[in-house]
């Protein structure tokens, strides 16, 4: 079973940045994809930004140009960079790790931008 530990979140005024930390262990195959989602209240779960083992990166459109996914594949950690944060994207964020045998989550870690 593979755990992911999310760390990063809080609270932040418009404009501002926060980075987002995901570490997986426990997987004994290798990770092809590590991505972050967000659900916000009364939503649905949506993508974020999604990043490959060989380094290939997925944006949902809005967040394209403000968000920066990167993966430190020998640490098996993805990282979200979130600059100029809206009070949209308010909601808890999600950690996902795709393997051959597995597709996991993180427990979620809040993001909350005030106007």
């Amino acid at each position: 079973q593979v755990q992911l530990a999310e760390s990063g979140g809080g609270l932040v005024q418009a404009g501002g940045s926060l980075r987002l930390s995901c570490a997986a262990s426990g997987s004994i195959f290798p990770i092809f994809v590590m991505g972050w989602y967000r659900q916000a209240l009364g939503k649905q779960r949506e993508l974020v930004a999604t990043a490959t083992s060989s380094g290939s990166t997925n944006y949902a459109d809005s967040v394209k140009g403000r968000f920066t996914i990167s993966r430190d594949n020998a640490k098996n950690t993805v990282y979200l960079q979130m600059n100029s944060l809206k009070p949209e994207d308010t909601a808890v964020y999600y950690c996902n790790a795709v393997s051959i045998m597995s597709n996991s989550w993180g427990q979620g870690t809040q993001v909350t931008v005030s106007s």
